[in-house]
């Protein structure tokens, strides 16, 4: 059979050329030699041809095996390969004119060492999905079985399987009537199917595994303490509809090697880009951009990056002008992929777009008349800088940062949300350091009603709930995972969540004679291993037990690290939520979710923008006017036939829902008829409000949200049926578009044209002037109508109920 292979060079690439090639070099094939010690392994075989324009693709499912001796052992479409008795043989490998032999060796089948509980069953019963948290991993087990969850407890689960259930689990003299086994294989009804293969090679382990006599530990080689996996390919690029086989190896504390990729966990983070099954088998989508493969064994974790370009047509890849470092990374990014960037968006769609991302405001008709008019070339440059000195852009981020700091007003009280209020409208009127911000809140001390954010301690009060809030917070790290296991996808375990709540345990909350209270520093206490009872040092992530010598609070030790130069998670985190504000998604996503096995889409990208953070002293308006200026955040939301796909590398602008306040507030704006807040004075915009627990239908339609995490996932972003006929239909929205002194009586009752009225209202909503079609279409409003202020009214009912309108482009 013959093979089409699409070529793939860069050149090629970016021309879209293809055209089927040969192979430029012999098969690769992994491992060089198989030898079974125990008749229940397996081993995935890998074939890798090289093309001969240097790229490599995996052939795996494209080559014909055969196994000499067949009683030894045999192979199947997948390329793994299993043991079926002793002796020695070797697999063929065909693939067009090219033959190759690998030796095969079977040893011990008959009289094989003993199972090792920790390193075979626990794998087998991860992979069954029997001890995840849908099954009897979850909190309550499930039927009275109880295991810890992704097999992170042997001991534990030894002891649920050994010992709990009155013995009916195992069944030592009859192994094939032990309940494990039978339920497992269906061969009684188990209410979570079947989920091993009768007579596979999981069924035989678990038979010979109680056989043995169900020891939780042995002398056998195959107890040996695992330390780590290895996955080949570590990277690998694909075209559309192409395959990749991954192969995992698990290392001992000896050395030892052994292929795991049958018991091994994957998981993609980009399905629409590329998936992967149970095998390890990856199949890429025709969507460019990056995929992680995530793959888990035994709470080791690796991953494999795919890179899915797209085959450009024939024309070469414009590369657009580099403003900053930014656009260079990008495009360097996009060329790779074969994406073309969108052009720059126009004048008007810059305008709305940076006041609404940056002081959560509408820019006036006279503002936008005035922009659209000036022809200086570096008036979009000078715009950024003078809104970030505008009192919105406190008012807006105080706001956003209330919501991630939980200042919610029933735990907190109400004098703890302004004292909070107070202390961030400080921070960002006089732009102060962030890393500075990060060792206020790190180390407060004081009356919780005084300016600060001590409030924060009163919503996590207790030092697990601080560590996880902070971590969460300021470093990008989701650490509550390991809270009662070791970190699924993560090398965090128990002991670094422990270690980093003993930070917090001198933090107290005292009662003060006028009935507030204050947050004390006392010396603090380490906490113990919530599995072993050992005492865990405090320490922060990834370093070693802090000393506690010289300072009372501990807090001023966690401060310390967590802003030094040599902090891997600080600069990142901050820099990827800013990016994602800005951008609309996060280099990486969940913007809170920081580790290896979660890469950025651009990770040149976010070291660059890590690395200028601390260039600009952790100065956020510094650092955000390096964002806004480049080209990339300028480009216009329209796609091209290349971009239209792209949903993580920023290759044209995201359309993004407005926030509820900012929303309330564009309305209110555009209508000229402020918003009464039920108990605050007349006056006061939606950003500035304080009060998260102030009734309000229209926020919570919209999504405002109630702070209970510092997730910024809580504010809700996805449109609504509901919302769309709260627009349309709600008697609030009405008044305010008929009100006797708003926006449109006062242009109804003026001497402006009819045209020039259709010119404000839209300078007031949508930050531009008509373009010729609408201007028709409109101006048949008011010659239809013998109602000026009644077809103003219309007009403008209309454009609040636009996705222009409601959207930020």
């Amino acid at each position: 059979m013959r093979l089409v292979l699409v070529c793939l060079s860069l050149s090629l690439i970016l021309s879209g050329t293809s055209f089927d090639s040969e192979l430029g070099a012999e098969l690769r094939i992994s491992p060089a030699v198989v030898n079974f010690q125990h008749p229940e392994s397996s081993q995935q075989i890998l074939i890798t041809g090289t093309q001969t324009d240097g790229r490599s693709v995996d052939l795996t499912r494209r080559v014909e095996f055969q196994i000499v001796a067949p009683q030894i052992a045999l192979i199947d479409e997948t390329g793994l390969i299993r043991p079926l008795s002793d002796g020695q043989t070797e697999l063929i490998v065909r693939y067009q004119s090219e033959e190759r032999r690998i030796p095969v060796s079977v040893e011990a089948f008959e009289s094989p060492p003993p199972v090792s509980f920790r390193n075979e069953i626990i794998p087998v019963l991860t992979k069954s999905r029997c001890n995840s948290g849908g099954c009897h991993g979850k909190a309550e087990g499930q039927g009275g079985f109880l295991l810890s969850i992704f097999g992170y407890d042997a001991e534990a689960d030894y002891t649920a399987l050994r010992i709990e259930g009155r013995g009916r689990r195992l069944r030592i003299a009859t192994p094939e009537q032990s309940l494990l086994v039978r339920k497992a294989t269906s061969r009684i009804p188990h209410g979570g199917g079947q989920r091993i293969e009768p007579h596979s090679s999981r069924d035989r382990l678990l038979l010979r595994w109680i056989a043995e006599g169900a020891s939780f530990a042995t002398e056998s080689e195959n107890d040996s303490k695992l330390v780590g996996i290895t996955v080949e390919p570590e990277e690998q690029i694909l075209l559309a509809g192409e395959t990749q086989q991954i192969k995992v190896t698990a290392i001992d504390a000896e050395g030892r090697t052994r292929c795991v990729t049958a018991e091994a966990e994957f998981d993609s983070n980009a399905d629409s880009i590329a998936q992967v099954d149970s095998h390890g088998w990856i199949e890429a989508s025709d969507i460019p951009g990056e995929a992680a493969i995530l793959i888990r064994y035994l709470g080791h974790v690796a991953t494999c990056r795919i890179t899915l370009p797209r085959p450009r047509p024939d024309t070469s890849f414009d590369r657009p002008p580099e403003i900053n470092f930014i656009d260079r990374l990008a495009w360097n990014k996009l060329e790779r992929l074969g994406i073309e960037p969108s052009p720059l968006c126009d004048d008007a769609t810059f305008l709305r777009r940076v006041y609404l991302d940056t002081i959560g405001t509408l820019p006036t008709a006279s503002e936008a008349r005035n922009f659209l008019k000036d022809a200086d070339p570096d008036k979009r440059a000078k715009l950024i800088d003078a809104l970030l000195e505008r009192d919105e852009y406190v008012d807006y981020w105080t706001m956003r940062w209330l919501d991630i700091l939980r200042a919610d007003q029933l735990v907190a009280s109400p004098q703890g949300t302004v004292a909070m209020q107070r202390w961030l409208k400080r921070h960002f009127s006089e732009n102060l350091p962030f890393d500075q911000f990060a060792k206020e809140l790190l180390t407060y001390q004081g009356n919780t009603s005084d300016e600060g954010p001590g409030s924060f301690y009163k919503v996590a009060d207790k030092p697990e709930e601080m560590a996880q809030a902070i971590s969460q917070l300021l470093l990008g790290v989701r650490i509550e995972c390991a809270r009662c296991h070791h970190h699924p996808s993560e090398r965090w375990t128990q002991a670094d969540y422990v270690g980093l709540a003993g930070f917090f345990t001198g933090v107290k909350l005292k009662k003060l004679p006028n009935g507030e209270q204050a947050l004390l520093a006392a010396e603090g206490k380490d906490l113990p291993h919530p599995r072993t009872g050992e005492t865990v040092p405090a320490q922060a992530l990834g370093a070693g037990p802090a000393d506690l010598t010289v300072i009372r609070d501990r807090r001023q030790i966690l401060a310390n690290w967590m802003t030094s130069p040599d902090n891997p998670f600080f600069a990142p985190a901050i820099a990827n939520r800013l990016w994602s504000h800005y951008f609309g998604r996060g280099l990486v996503e969940p913007i809170d979710d920081l580790r290896e096995t979660n890469p950025a889409t651009n990770e040149p990208l976010m070291q660059a923008l890590a690395a200028h953070m601390h260039e600009v002293g952790f100065d956020l308006k510094q650092f955000t006017k390096s964002l806004l200026n480049s080209r990339l955040y300028q480009l216009s939301s329209t796609a091209n036939d290349s971009n239209r796909s792209d949903v993580q590398n920023f290759s044209h602008a995201t359309d993004k829902t407005l926030p509820a306040e900012v929303l309330l507030d564009a309305i209110c704006q555009a209508t000229d008829v402020l918003e009464e807040f039920n108990g605050w004075p007349e006056g006061y915009r939606a950003i500035q409000i304080w009060d998260n627990r102030m009734p309000s239908y229209f926020f919570t339609i919209f999504g405002r949200p109630v702070r209970a995490t510092v997730c910024e996932c809580e504010r809700s972003d996805e449109p609504s049926i509901t919302q769309a006929l709260h627009l349309l239909n709600a008697p609030e929205i009405a008044a305010k578009i008929s009100h006797r002194k708003g926006r449109v009586r006062q242009l109804a009752d003026s001497t402006l044209s009819p045209e020039q009225i259709i010119d404000e209202l839209f300078l007031s909503t949508l930050s531009r002037f008509p373009n010729d079609q609408e201007r028709e279409l409109i101006s048949g409003v008011f010659a239809d109508s013998e109602n000026r202020r009644a077809a103003a009214e219309d007009i403008l009912w209309a454009i609040m109920n636009t996705k222009e309108f409601v959207f930020n482009h």
